[in-house]
Parts: C-alpha cells; structure tokens; sequence
C-alpha cells in the first residue's frame, strides 16, 4: 500500500503545479506573440542607440523587437521584465545533456547571465550600453528530467554610470533553487555612428 501524502507537501505540490501551469500559460502566451511579431535577430544599432533598455526589452517581449537568436538555440525567453529586473524562463531538454546525462552547467550559466545582463540593461539611458566584465555562478543542484521549467530572476545591486552589479537565482516553480550567481558590468556611452 503507498504511503500517504501528508496534507502539508500535498498542498506544497498542488501550488507549485498551479504555479507550473501559470508559467507554461505565460510562456505560451509570448510564444504566439512573438510568431506574429519579428522574430530572433539583431536589433539595428540606430535602433539601440536611440531606445532605452528597458524600452528596448519591452518591445523584444511584445513582438515589436527581435528576440535573442540563443534563446531559440537553448530553449529560453524572457517572460518578466521591469526597473532593474528580468526573468528568463527555460525548459531543460536531453539536448542540454552533458555526457553523465544531466543538464550542463554552461545552460544554467547561459540563463542566469542573460537575467543579470538583462535586469543591467533596463536600467541603460538611450545610448548607453554595458557589457559583462565578470560572472560568477555557483550551481548548487542538478535539474533532473521531472523538472519541466525553471526560471532565472535578474535584479540589479547597483549601477552607476561607469559599472552595474547584478544578482540572479535559478528555480523551479516549487521553490528549488538550482543556482545563483553575480555579474559585474562595465557601462559606457555608445559610440557615435559610422557615416
């Protein structure tokens, strides 16, 4: 006979499934929207030199922008965005597989520098930009294959007019923390246009 769940974890579980089923909707949702809009490219430097971040990634999740080609290379899109903040949602598949059968490090690395990168740039004036000068990731639990989505959550520690510094964290929709990790950016003016 199995052992019965008690009612604690059975609740525990049944709101990290409604919290699962919220973010698949949401992920769903982006997904259909960015079919009718754009598509994965490279935005046009007259483009981001005049847009600010936070501008310029609201428009990458409405369609109007192109999304990041690596995010359809590694299964993740940004799902969240505001002031000094970003969330990128991915879905760990055996194409992410290192050798030993779990999802590689360089995947978690990927997802995390792209929500502490990202919460950075929505805090970048028009024709500012950053680009990262150090990040440090600790992985500390694997995501094995019952794990259907985990999200990387980007908020930015400071950011002044010549560095930012960013933290982000790695879960899944129960609350597990699979990683966590800071960047150190380096902020400059765009430089002026080639005629």
């Amino acid at each position: 006979m199995p052992t019965p769940i008690p009612p604690v974890a059975a609740s525990a579980e049944a709101a990290a499934g409604a919290l699962l089923n919220d973010w698949l909707a949401a992920e769903a949702a982006l997904r259909e929207r960015h079919a009718r809009g754009v598509g994965p490219g490279v935005a046009a430097r007259e483009q981001v030199a005049r847009m600010d971040g936070l501008s310029m990634l609201r428009a990458m999740q409405e369609g109007r922008g192109p999304t990041a080609p690596i995010g359809h290379t590694l299964g993740f899109l940004l799902v969240e965005v505001g002031e000094g903040r970003a969330v990128f949602q991915g879905t760990p598949a055996p194409a992410y597989f290192n050798p030993m059968g779990g999802i590689h490090g360089g995947w978690y690395a990927t997802l995390l520098d792209s929500a502490l990168g990202c919460a950075v740039h929505t805090l970048m004036p028009a024709g500012r930009a950053y680009t990262t000068s150090q990040i440090n990731i600790h992985l500390v639990r694997g995501i094995g294959p019952q794990v259907q989505r985990v999200r990387a959550e980007g908020q930015v520690i400071h950011c002044g007019r010549q560095m930012a510094t960013a933290e982000a964290r790695l879960v899944g929709p129960d609350g597990t923390l699979y990683a966590h990790g800071t960047t150190t950016c380096l902020v400059f003016d765009l430089p002026p246009a080639r005629p």
